[in-house]
């Protein structure tokens, strides 16, 4: 049996939030006389979950069930409240497109960053680079700031960094719903490579073809529980169905 890359035991996390909101000059202005209230949103509530070598886990769940803050939390980028993760491989997360990115450099500066922050040497980002922006289609636009970027060109290029920065667990938010069907043609081809040769993924999406296509198993979040788990497709039709109840 293939052994455990990541396990994720009894997670909790919450968020204050102010409980009264001030959306004019005035609100502001008399709301500086008075403290300011706070309440405690629950996000995640005993998640527990764990994912084997070579294996893709689809997360599913509506807007607003946790999913994202999994994620984060998994990456290391958020720390939960309560409960434990436990890496037991690199990961490669794919979650805010964009975050990192220095918008008065160039396409290739930016290459050369993210990449090195994704734990790529100078070297292997020189070797990839032509590839990189290849697979992202902006070899025209290579010395151009990344600020003059529309969004999709920006999503583009972090998934082309990402894709050859891509350690032994990959963490992919929404990935093929980002730009035209070509590109999505190729990540989806590149996915395949990297799951043919080992990789594991974790991948967020609503799109339930997606999940039954691509995903060995499934699970369906909901007010920041786990309410099934299973094979990507059975879990792909349980969220269709619930959404069209």
């Amino acid at each position: 049996m293939s052994r455990v890359l990541l396990e994720v035991e009894d997670l909790g996390k919450s968020f204050l939030i102010p409980s009264v909101r001030r959306d004019t000059v005035r609100e502001h202005v008399f709301g500086l006389l008075a403290p300011r209230r706070f309440e405690r949103v629950g996000v995640l509530d005993g998640v527990t979950l764990s994912v084997r070598e070579g294996e893709t886990l689809g997360i599913m769940g509506r807007n607003g069930c946790g999913k994202s803050t999994l994620l984060k939390i998994i990456a290391g980028i958020y720390e939960a409240d309560r409960g434990v993760v436990r890496r037991h491989a690199g990961i490669t997360p794919i979650l805010e497109l964009g975050v990192g990115w220095n918008p008065e450099l160039t396409a290739i500066d930016n290459v050369y960053l993210i990449g090195s922050v994704f734990g790529l040497s100078l070297k292997a980002i020189k070797g990839q680079l032509d590839d990189i922006l290849a697979f992202a289609e902006l070899e025209r636009f290579a010395e151009l700031p990344v600020k003059h970027y529309s969004s999709g060109m920006a999503s583009r290029l972090a998934y082309a960094v990402a894709f050859a920065a891509v350690r032994e667990v990959l963490v992919l938010d929404e990935i093929f719903a980002v730009g035209d069907a070509g590109f999505r043609k190729r990540c989806e081809e590149r996915y395949l490579r990297l799951r043919a040769a080992g990789h594991t993924v974790i991948l967020v999406s609503h799109d339930a073809r997606t999940v039954a296509a691509f995903c060995d198993r499934a699970v369906l979040m909901d007010a920041g529980r786990i309410i099934a788990e299973g094979p990507g497709a059975e879990i792909a039709s349980h969220y269709v169905a619930r959404l069209t109840a």
